[in-house]
């Protein structure tokens, strides 16, 4: 097993997870039309810094003045990008070179090579389609879904049959549904969020004081919008951005559900291993759970929103994690054992 790529597949799952961290911060913070071109910064390597650099980046981009903070937070998000793009490549190349070595995956890292050629375009096309929500979400689930595949890799070449749960199919496909329902959560989260409507419900547990306030879901979830219009700050109506938020709230309640049971099932089998997955899925639902109701108690603290999409992609891991630590249980073995043991003759 080739230890370079072992070491390259954690690597680049942490600067994974950092890199959608700091493009949360990125979004919340106002800044992702920091720099309003691309991929330079008002037409520069790096963000303007002198004044006749300044001046010049003004008088091309009249519509959007230069703001060194948001310029340099913007670029910094696409550095550490282009260094996990760039890890990811390494990775794949040493894949394909290794390809005859016992164990060594080379698939999936290609496939990562093309979803970070898709992230870079969904990067490029935030800024030129001026945070278009639909491309804006995109680009946060290709993130997550590059997280989870390198996530996924590390434990594929981590693989010890000693450190396989053997469980039902049932558990299996239950571990399956909660990957699937969390990821569609972490959709519904992003086009709360790129839509600016994360505070359109403002208590708790009711919205806007009524358990059933207006809303327009057909505008809500109108998915593609009009070009050219900028969409910093959200254009959605009350009633649209109602619709969306409650359908985000609908979503973390089936959440919690779904994962939870998932955790509860795991604690019953009574094994060590499953106790410890069941720990796992449990710890970062609380946090995300919790998270989310700061966001609406402490009205959308830069540091907890973060925190929350965060606590997202933990949450993922943790699932990944399970899902990759079940093996069916191989009943017709088990039966066989038994049969031999109850016919072997005493003493």
């Amino acid at each position: 097993m080739n230890k370079v790529f072992f070491r390259l597949s954690l690597l680049a799952t942490c600067l994974a997870l950092f890199v959608i961290v700091l493009g949360a911060y990125v979004r919340l913070s106002d800044a992702g039309l920091g720099c309003p071109d691309w991929p330079g910064c008002y037409g520069q390597l790096i963000a303007p810094s002198d004044s006749p650099s300044i001046l010049e980046a003004n008088t091309a981009f009249p519509e959007r003045p230069f703001e060194a903070p948001k310029a340099w937070k913007e670029m910094i998000h696409r550095y550490f990008a282009s260094t996990l793009g760039l890890i990811i490549v390494i990775m794949a190349g040493i894949a394909i070179k290794q390809r005859k070595i016992a164990g060594q995956q080379v698939k999936l890292p290609i496939l990562l090579v093309g979803i970070v050629c898709l992230q870079g375009a969904l990067g490029m096309w935030t800024v030129t389609m001026l945070l278009k929500p639909a491309i804006v979400t995109l680009h946060l689930l290709g993130g997550m879904l590059t997280l989870a595949l390198l996530w996924w890799t590390f434990l594929s070449h981590q693989h010890k049959a000693n450190y396989l749960l053997e469980v039902s199919p049932l558990v299996i496909n239950w571990a399956l549904l909660a990957l699937i329902v969390t990821y569609c959560q972490i959709a519904l989260g992003g086009w709360t969020s790129t839509n600016y409507v994360a505070l359109h419900c403002y208590d708790l547990p009711t919205c806007q004081g009524q358990w059933l306030p207006p809303t327009d879901f057909a505008e809500g979830f109108t998915l593609w919008r009009e070009v050219g219009i900028d969409y910093e700050g959200g254009r959605l109506s009350l009633e649209a951005g109602t619709a969306v938020h409650l359908t985000h709230r609908l979503g973390a309640l089936i959440t919690l559900l779904v994962t939870g049971g998932l955790a509860l099932k795991l604690f019953s089998l009574g094994s060590a291993l499953a106790r410890k997955l069941g720990t796992l899925i449990a710890i970062a639902l609380v946090i995300q759970v919790t998270l989310g109701l700061l966001n609406i108690i402490l009205v959308l603290p830069i540091p907890i929103a973060v925190a929350h999409n965060g606590g997202a992609a933990v949450l993922l891991l943790s699932l990944v994690t399970v899902k990759r630590k079940l093996s069916v249980k191989n009943n017709i073995k088990t039966q066989t054992q038994h049969i031999e043991t109850r016919a072997a003759p005493a003493g």
